[in-house]
């Protein structure tokens, strides 16, 4: 028997078998000497009662069909073996009273009992969780197959639960090897991972030691990254560790944490949960102080929580306003001035309140100035969509909205398109406004719109040319335009899904005063059209049709 945790040379050849020996037999010897103390009795009344555990522990761990196969068993027998030796070095310290100072020896006693506790639960996790029995097994089909894939996954199988046993160095040490397999192998990984994993990682995230908190938030970045496992996170509380990195973590652990918060947040539950256990303020920290990425990931993830409608007043609370609207002007990458335009889009879509707060800030002014910008228009032009409508035409004439406007028309994503389509329906309440927008330009394109391949946009555009052409100047000028009778007829389709033929029957009705216009629908096939939308009961139809048939028959007469 070898009365030592593995010191001695002839120590390191043992079995796990004569391991198991070498622990059980210790065990009373520990005991005893415990027993024999008469100072700290407090402490040493807590280490008998965990030393007194340690058999019905060990019974189980024997018991294991696999107890024999598995090298963490040894591990694990090794590591009770030595903490129980220095029980006994303890015990005998304090029979003889021959210990540095009486406050030394209180701290190193609550050493003494942590080791017991972790070699206790570290113990029955081997049992409990299946970790020892997935172990064995993968390692015994990765030793008996050839495939390599078998043989990867084994290894990767003990790496991981090494992640949920012994003490904090040799954790460090799993999760250097983890990164590095990440590295290079990131798809076996995440093939062998299991919930019990991400738990063990999630605890790891509240370590003392910052260097281990560091590099598990950048396996558990990799993790939220790759979409497979945000789930067994969140439910394994990763959350709250993830919002106090932001705070207080380092650089590194501020940028990982910030990603993982960010892929997270897609979910509109987890956005909820994210404003539940107070992460918005550490987010808006970042925007203000953070480096280039991690400001990106955190205007990314409140643009994602802005997304959730009954989270916009927690985010309101915390100035998320002032936030956006200064990464809009200041924003070190262009990705984050695109989520703050975002991000304000979805915070005016129905809040009268945020509205004007977006408005009073200067809002307009920063969403104007970004349309000149390299990036995508949408989300600007939706936010200004959703304003216009509290902002006088003087303002936003004097702002310069409509000449960025008719940029967007003209050369923005069908996106932004649309959006401004809306906003020009927006906008267009006054005579003068509806001349000034007619004047700018938009009415050719608008028109030209109607041809989209999207029916939405077909819808707002034939929307928009509806309202401007309530004013003859602008009636004119769509007249002139070639393909504005065709593209109208177009949309009167009487299909479903087509949503615009309310409004191309609200622009024909307005042109049918011209024998042109009227004679230009009839050869495009109008009156077949309105008969079938006659018979739909939809407004405007029948009387449009008798209008086109009137001028038929008199076409007809004449010729006779």
């Amino acid at each position: 028997m070898v009365d030592g945790g593995g010191e001695s040379s002839a120590a390191d050849g043992l079995s796990t078998e004569e391991w198991l020996s070498c622990a059980q037999g210790l065990v009373p010897r520990a005991l005893g000497k415990a027993r024999e103390v008469k100072g700290f009795p407090g402490r040493w009344k807590m280490i008998i009662s965990k030393l007194e555990q340690v058999p019905s522990r060990l019974s189980d761990l024997s018991s294991h069909p696999c107890f024999s196969r598995n090298a963490l068993c040894k591990e694990q027998l090794q590591a009770v073996s030595k903490t129980l030796n220095d029980v006994i070095q303890f015990a005998d310290l304090c029979v003889k009273e021959k210990y540095e100072g009486k406050l030394q020896m209180q701290s190193d006693l609550d050493a003494l009992a942590g080791k017991l506790d972790l070699n206790l639960r570290d113990c029955g996790l081997l049992i409990k969780t299946g970790v020892l029995g997935e172990v064995s097994f993968s390692s015994a089909a990765a030793s008996s197959c050839a495939e390599p894939e078998a043989a990867v996954h084994g290894n990767l199988k003990e790496l991981l639960a090494r992640l949920q046993i012994g003490h904090l160095e040799a954790k460090h040490k799993a999760l250097d090897s983890l990164l590095e397999v990440m590295k290079e192998d990131e798809k076996n990984v995440l093939a062998v991972i299991g919930r019990s994993n991400i738990g063990a990682l999630v605890h790891l995230l509240t370590a003392t030691s910052p260097r281990i908190r560091e590099k598990t938030v950048t396996v558990i970045c990799s993790l939220a990254e790759s979409g497979s496992c945000e789930n067994w996170l969140v439910s394994e509380g990763v959350l709250p560790p993830l919002i106090r990195l932001v705070e207080s973590g380092s650089n590194v652990g501020k940028e990982k944490a910030t990603i993982a918060l960010q892929r997270l947040s897609m979910s509109s539950e987890t956005a909820r949960s994210i404003v539940g256990h107070g992460g918005v303020r550490p987010l808006t920290d970042i925007c203000h102080t953070g480096d280039s990425v991690s400001q990106s990931a955190a205007a990314c993830t409140l643009k994602n929580i802005s997304a959730v409608p009954e989270a916009r007043q927690a985010l309101a609370e915390e100035g998320i306003v002032k936030v956006m609207i200064n990464l809009l002007d200041c924003g070190i990458l262009l990705g984050s001035k695109e989520y703050a335009a975002e991000c304000l889009q979805n915070l005016t879509s129905s809040n009268d309140d945020l509205k004007r707060s977006v408005i009073s800030e200067g809002g307009i002014r920063s969403l104007l100035v970004h349309l000149d910008g390299p990036l995508p228009q949408e989300s600007a032009v939706g936010a200004l969509r959703n304003l216009v409508g509290l902002v006088s035409s003087e303002v936003l004439i004097w702002l310069g909205l409509l000449p960025r406007l008719l940029h967007v028309l003209k050369s923005g994503s069908i996106g932004a398109q649309q959006a401004a389509a809306a906003a020009i329906c927006r906008i267009c309440t006054s005579a003068e406004m509806k001349r000034s927008v007619g004047e700018a330009g938009c009415i050719q394109l608008l028109v030209k719109m109607m041809e989209s391949k999207a029916n939405s946009a077909r819808e707002v555009a034939a929307q928009a040319v509806a309202s401007l052409m309530t004013l003859s100047h602008n009636c004119r000028l769509v007249k002139r335009d070639d393909k504005s009778v065709p593209n109208m007829v177009a949309l009167l389709d009487p299909s479903p899904h087509n949503t615009a033929k309310k409004y191309a029957i609200s622009c024909l009705t307005l042109l049918s005063s011209s024998k042109k216009c009227k004679k230009l629908m009839i050869s495009y096939g109008a009156i077949g059209y309105l008969k079938k939308l006659s018979e739909m009961d939809l407004a405007g139809a029948k009387k449009l049709l008798e209008r086109l048939e009137r001028g038929k028959l008199k076409t007809l007469f004449s010729r006779k």
